[in-house]
């Protein structure tokens, strides 16, 4: 088009230099043969220009196709860099998703009688995994979960966050407790520690978790916080409740008494959703420096399912920030979907404990674990606490969340 508006345009107006043109843009989508192609026609139309209008032995001709052929080698050249870099960075993100796949091995969409759903984000650009992390194990009749975050994010908090997950995932099927369960992680950090911490960062690296475990056929779950943020537990009546949990020590600041680990005990029934998360969602800021508000956005979607609860969330999180994440962030939801148990003996066991024991007023916000004989009275115990009123809950009226 070029070469036929110069034809036609005559010797007076000059129009075959904007032929540097076409190698130009072609090398905005296409590789570098065919923009060595284009260049090649660029010289062509310049050469035939030049015959039509009988200046092709001209030395303004002759100028001008050298210096189509020396941008055109130039930007060939600078072409074949990018696309070099371009698969550079596809094997690095190749390898850096293999290493996510083998340091945090993806979670299954059903563990037992719960569904389970998960959401990771680094706030590193380019990273697949950082300092956050979850596993999930099943041990017996129960399942056992682990969130936590390494101090630091990124790929330089990788080294503690593998080998806690590592430890989470030998250790869970070797405790009967979770508070034996945190010492023995509190223990393997400790050795991590001792061996690899930087001396300028000595007693400066450290994990909080949350270990959580839930008992297939009993309608409540038990948790042990090392310094960790409550999660949010989600009821199927739109409501939000964010219990009062006793934490202990973060991992790997070297407390291994188990009586620093208690272990807090929350109702968990069919329909109800927990929410673990890494404190990157909670102090998640927008451009005005307002914090993410995590209980009132949650309490928009507690009738969705995992999937689809976290996929809002997400959204909803990188909307707030902008997309710049100031910390990685980790979410994982769980739901219970049924309890396989002997509805009558669960009856027989709910009617024998109303008639020994009734709730107290006290038994609000977090329920300790009792140390009974009997799980069933616990399981009763929970289902009576579920009909309390229990303070910081986030219910929902008109579409509006309240406290």
């Amino acid at each position: 088009m070029i070469t036929a508006a110069d034809i036609a345009t005559g010797p007076n107006i000059v129009l075959s230099p904007l032929l540097v043109v076409a190698p130009t843009l072609t090398a905005w989508f296409a590789g570098p043969w065919m923009t060595a192609g284009i260049g090649v026609l660029a010289m062509a139309g310049e050469a035939v220009s030049g015959w039509r209008t009988g200046t092709l032995s001209s030395r303004n001709v002759v100028v001008e196709v050298i210096a189509i052929a020396l941008i055109t080698s130039l930007i060939v050249v600078l072409c074949a860099v990018r696309d070099r870099h371009a698969r550079q960075m596809a094997r690095v993100r190749s390898v850096a998703e293999a290493a996510q796949q083998v340091v945090m091995w993806p979670l299954p969409s059903r563990l037992g009688p719960l569904r389970l759903a998960c959401v990771y984000l680094a706030a590193e650009e380019e990273a697949e995994i950082g300092g956050d992390l979850y596993a999930a194990a099943r041990t017996g009749s129960a399942a056992r979960v682990m969130i936590g975050d390494v101090r630091g994010k990124g790929l330089p908090a990788l080294g503690e966050a593998a080998l806690l997950l590592g430890a989470f995932r030998e250790a869970a099927h070797q405790h009967a407790s979770l508070s034996d369960l945190a010492t023995s992680l509190e223990r393997s950090m400790t050795r991590y520690l001792a061996d690899f911490e930087p001396e300028g960062e000595a007693g400066e690296r450290f994990v909080t978790a949350l270990l959580v475990e839930i008992p297939d056929s009993e309608p409540l779950v038990r948790m042990t916080s090392c310094g960790h943020p409550a999660p949010l537990l989600l009821g199927p009546d739109n409501t939000v409740h964010v219990p009062r949990l006793h934490p202990g020590p973060p991992l790997g600041v070297g407390v291994t008494d188990p009586d620093n680990h208690v272990v807090d005990v929350l109702p968990f029934g069919p329909g109800d959703t927990l929410v673990l998360y890494t404190d990157g969602v909670i102090e998640a800021r927008d451009q005005n420096g307002v914090f993410y508000p995590f209980a009132e956005r949650a309490a928009q979607w507690t009738d969705h399912p995992p999937e689809a609860l976290l996929h809002h969330i997400e959204r909803d999180l990188l909307a707030h920030t902008g997309r710049h994440l100031g910390d990685d962030v980790a979410l994982l939801a769980i739901r219970r979907a049924h309890i396989p148990h002997d509805e009558a003996e669960a009856g027989e066991d709910r009617q024998r404990y109303e008639r020994n024991a009734e709730p107290s007023p006290e038994d609000t916000g977090t329920l300790r674990a009792p140390r009974s004989r009997f799980p069933s009275l616990l399981a009763a115990r929970a289902s009576a606490f579920r009909r309390s009123v229990v303070p910081g809950r986030v219910r929902r009226r008109d579409g509006q969340a309240y406290f």
